[in-house]
């Protein structure tokens, strides 16, 4: 048993078997007790088992491991910084286990014995790469099995050791099969770490039980979460079902960092393309990597039945002998590299061929950024058949994908009207918060509060030009917006808090405020969006396409663009001009909002309000070097299903409750921020200060 440090040992590894194993150990993760932290580090004070986060906010364990914890719920300690020592701890619940329960007067917990634990809150973390191959940790094969134990010197360490799949207890089939691993020792506290492949670069399975004065032990193959539970009703959103939603986001978080040119960390693609692998591979490491992360873009498929349908209709494919049955697009892609096939164009048109029957299977729903997955896949699929194939097999395809288009665009014509959508709010009254900079007072404030009516006017409700320190606004305005919160109210409909204040202040987090008596933020309880103040009078034209805009946003069809990012690449906001010239539907995204503070910030934004734009979003959070597609992504889609501006402020509200629920589906939105600035509904002047018009 080796120690891990951060690096290979000298004489030990390759340099990118060491890369590989760098991968492996930052997303390695310790288990633990609600409350015990690590500052007594003993595997007595709290300390459960090993884990690895398989998707972001996602960690994969073993039951046995994370069910000791008290009511499901468990911390998960990691490193968030890999060049750091310092661990981050995060409160995780387990959202799934497989089996849910231990069977009365059974020792240990039976087989499959995997959880998935889900992180309360969103943080940044690496990823392992999990196979998607249906078998294989095959007999003979070289692994690699990671976790944290007791270290010899006092506190805990991560371990490594090498050991060879001698053969399962149990077939293939049962439900119970595990793994038995030979070689080196497996110490108390590694249950529920990764084993990987070295030889592939990815995790194949989870560290089980270890033999008692023996070396080896067990482990389960990462296969077995195919059997985690089916939703018993449609699968409307890919959240429903918990093995689709693990899975797409591990492959859109290995697509995302490997495409994105903004970030400079190695990613598991590069570290792959450097291992010698086996011999034969149709797709490459980084070409794999990167069709899976389409695929992913994509609504899981309908059944597992109508997978196995479209793999059936495939040459050479036997699908139905494996087991657990292929479920997600990923698996079935996996089932293909045991296909008999006589050469490599017969292997790589196998892969084009099921990339087809991916673009035209059933889908369980759409969402906008469906349409995109659609023609983003089909130019890959396009690209590779122009390298490599055939001009049959590439008139073969063109035929298919004109087929698969013409039913896709018959499906869009013919579908219903969303339903569900968030409430709207043009026609309600609001609360209003104006908070005005002292200018001869650095960082103090006055302020007015008011309830805002459909008719345009606005009752006072309170006001204090004494000047109020910023970090005491909350406290000093939580009575007055209690009061105007009640005068407009509805039950289960509260009111939209808007606050108004200069270009500078646009990023205030007032959604974060707490000034209820159940300390929840403001933005958790009610939905809460930004204005500006100080406009001045506008021009006639700037007035005329204000409106104009507005008019479009609320009647038609919204649909967002990031004007600040490209391709993960901060950018220069447009000059106005260039604004100008965007379509009236159009909705601003700022990417790059948060992590550019300072006079330039402020400027984009200012050039974003004098386009003529009256909703606009943006994230106060980021780093520079952060992979923001899965922020694009889910941004465009958001403004896409909500379809008009009066919809949007209750749908940032659900996304702020849902980051509070620790949702992970709506972590993208963490620190988002929505102007909203209706022209019709101008601002009380300087000198009316609050009083009805």
């Amino acid at each position: 048993m080796t120690q891990e440090t951060g690096g290979g040992a000298e004489g030990g590894p390759g340099q990118a078997e060491a890369a590989l194993m760098d991968l492996v150990r930052d997303a390695t993760v310790r288990i633990h007790r609600p409350g015990a932290g690590y500052a007594t580090d003993g595997p007595g004070q709290g300390f459960l088992g090993s884990g690895f986060f398989i998707a972001p906010s996602w960690v994969l364990t073993c039951a046995h491991v994370a069910m000791r914890g008290e009511g499901r719920e468990v911390n998960v300690l990691f490193r968030a910084d890999p060049y750091s020592a310092e661990l981050t701890e995060v409160p995780g619940v387990v959202l799934a286990a497989l089996p849910e329960t231990r069977p009365a007067g059974v020792t240990g917990w039976p087989a499959p014995d995997l959880a998935l634990i889900q992180l309360r809150r969103p943080v940044e973390h690496t990823c392992v790469y999990v196979t998607e191959r249906s078998e294989a940790m095959l007999r003979g094969r070289k692994v690699r099995c990671v976790g944290w134990a007791p270290s010899p010197g006092g506190g805990l360490t991560t371990l490594s050791g090498d050991c060879e799949v001698k053969g399962t207890y149990g077939g293939w089939a049962d439900a119970d099969q595990q793994i038995r691993l030979d070689g080196d020792w497996l110490e108390p506290g590694m249950s529920g770490g990764p084993v990987v492949d070295v030889a592939r670069g990815e995790v194949v399975g989870v560290i089980k039980s270890r033999l008692d004065d023996h070396q080896g032990g067990t482990a389960v193959g990462i296969e077995r979460l195919r059997s985690l539970t089916v939703p018993a009703g449609p699968v409307e959103i890919e959240s429903d079902d918990t093995y689709q939603a693990v899975f797409h986001a591990h492959d859109r978080y290995h697509a995302d960092r490997h495409n994105s040119p903004a970030s400079t960390e190695r990613t598991w693609a590069d570290v792959q393309s450097d291992l010698p692998g086996p011999p034969g591979r149709v797709l490459s490491p980084k070409r794999r990597i990167d069709l899976l992360g389409r695929l992913a873009e994509f609504p899981p498929p309908v059944s597992t039945r109508n997978l196995l349908a479209l793999l059936d209709g495939l040459p050479n494919v036997h699908a139905r002998d494996l087991r657990p049955a292929p479920r997600g697009w990923r698996d079935g892609l996996g089932s293909l590299y045991d296909a008999r096939v006589r050469d490599r164009d017969a292997a790589l048109e196998l892969v084009l061929r099921y990339c087809m029957g991916v673009l035209a299977a059933d889908r369980p729903f759409d969402v906008p950024s469906t349409r995109t997955a659609t023609k983003s896949l089909w130019e890959w699929v396009k690209r590779v058949a122009d390298e490599d194939l055939s001009r049959d097999f590439r008139q073969e395809l063109v035929l298919h994908w004109r087929a698969v288009r013409q039913r896709r665009d018959q499906e869009h014509q013919r579908a219903p009207a969303p339903m569900n959508e968030p409430a709207r709010y043009g026609e309600r009254a609001f609360v209003l918060l104006e908070l005005e900079p002292r200018g001869w007072e650095r960082d103090l404030y006055d302020w007015r509060i008011g309830v805002a009516r459909p008719t345009g006017e606005v009752l006072p409700v309170a006001e204090d030009s004494q000047g109020t320190g910023l970090g005491a606004l909350p406290e000093r305005l939580a009575a007055p917006l209690a009061e105007a919160f009640r005068r407009c109210d509805e039950p289960d409909s509260p009111a939209v808090l808007q606050v108004a204040v200069v270009p500078a202040l646009l990023g205030l987090d007032v959604d974060n405020w707490q000034v209820t008596p159940d300390g929840l933020p403001l933005g958790v309880v009610r939905p809460v969006v930004v204005r500006r103040t100080d406009q001045g009078p506008p021009t006639d034209e700037l007035d005329r396409l204000r409106r104009t805009r507005w008019n479009s946003i609320r009647n038609a069809v919204m649909r967002a663009e990031v004007i600040d990012c490209e391709d993960g690449m901060a950018v220069r906001v447009p000059e106005v001009t260039d604004l100008h010239a965007l379509a009236h539907e159009t909705v601003p995204v700022l990417c790059r909002y948060g992590d550019r503070p300072g006079p330039e910030t402020t400027t984009g934004l200012v050039r974003v309000l004098a386009g003529g734009f009256g909703v606009a979003l943006w994230r106060r959070t980021g780093e520079t070097d952060a992979v923001c597609t899965e922020f694009h992504r889910r941004a465009v889609d958001t403004v896409a299903e909500v379809r008009t501006s009066d919809r949007l402020p209750q749908k940032i509200h659900e996304l702020r409750q849902g980051v509070r629920a620790g949702r992970t589906e709506m972590y993208w939105s963490d620190g988002i921020a929505l102007f909203y600035d209706d022209p019709h509904y101008s601002l009380p002047g300087s000198g009316e200060l609050l009083e009805a018009p």
